[in-house]
């Protein structure tokens, strides 16, 4: 249990917003799922707490709280800190390219680099026009594929994942964004139910994570669901079964985006040949690399040699 500030001490959200990040920073709390500090997510925890928005203008925050909004804020930060679970997990709620979606523990909480891409367009490496059809393989919440309806409104989406209790939030976030009749959720272990499909984009964030890195994580982590994060002893085990199958389902000059992250030394090292292009992200982030459906076939026998 936090020790508690007296009642007469803490007045305003930026009251608890600052006090809540110095007993985050003081119970030694790791921060990697969609907040980048103690205050980013005391502030986004405050202002759930109090039924707003992260957009909240910040000249509102010396607004004082009421007594009930008090309990609340307390025991939010409490739970931050006993259960170690990252925040979106607390909330119900994580963001992505400005968006909401709602998140469980059997899905990951939405953080991939990839939203730089989304809002970019994915240009300079495909026409927005010549988009029309679009998959997010290894979806979890489908925060990926949601988003990429939204930058190509007139693609159909496609939102694939192996676990049935992830589908069940990726069509919840569907329904959510009203977007029912353009992006749908496919069980599938990877491509296995998809065929006679092809896209123009294929767009995925599979489980990277090596053997060595999972074991050593913050306990953050083991919240997540560790089909959405283990990928064999170099985190390449689902990566290489996608370079290896995704040309049979895109279409020609269509491209394959995936997201290898602490992998992505590994994936070099076995792939010395391959023209991997790997963007540079503003905002942080890495381990993301693009493919045309040509270069995979070129490199095709390269893949075959080393999948296991």
């Amino acid at each position: 249990m936090t020790n508690l500030p007296p009642n007469d001490e803490l007045h305003t959200l930026r009251d608890f917003m600052r006090w809540g990040a110095s007993r985050f920073v003081e119970a030694g709390l790791y921060f990697g799922h969609g907040m980048g500090s103690a205050i980013d997510e005391a502030v986004y925890l405050v202002l759930h707490a109090v039924h707003q928005p992260p957009d909240f203008p910040e000249n509102w925050f010396d607004s004082r709280v009421t007594s009930e909004e008090r309990q609340s804020i307390l025991e939010l930060i409490d739970r931050r800190i006993a259960e170690r679970k990252p925040a979106a997990y607390l909330t119900g709620e994580g963001w992505f390219c400005g968006l909401p979606f709602m998140v469980n523990e059997h899905v990951l909480v939405p953080r991939s680099p990839i939203s730089e891409l989304i809002e970019a367009g994915f240009q300079p490496w495909l026409n927005p026009d010549s988009v029309h059809k679009v998959l997010d393989l290894c979806t979890g919440s489908g925060c990926i594929g949601i988003a990429v309806a939204y930058a190509f409104h007139q693609a159909e989406v496609d939102l694939a994942d192996i676990s049935s209790e992830a589908l069940d939030v990726a069509w919840e976030n569907i329904h959510r964004h009203g977007l029912d009749g353009r992006v749908r959720a496919v069980e599938s272990d990877l491509f296995n139910n998809l065929a006679g499909e092809s896209y123009d984009l294929i767009v995925t964030n599979p489980p990277y994570v090596d053997r060595d890195d999972l074991e050593s994580m913050p306990d953050e982590f083991h919240h997540e669901p560790e089909l959405g994060l283990a990928a064999g002893d170099d985190g390449l085990d689902l990566a290489l079964r996608i370079l290896l199958q995704a040309p049979e389902y895109l279409n020609p000059e269509g491209i394959l985006v995936v997201e290898v992250g602490n992998s992505d030394e590994a994936l070099v090292e076995l792939l010395p040949e391959v023209p991997f292009l790997w963007p540079h992200f503003e905002r942080g982030g890495h381990g993301v690399f693009i493919l045309t459906r040509e270069q995979l076939l070129e490199f095709r026998q390269l893949i075959e040699a080393v999948k296991r």
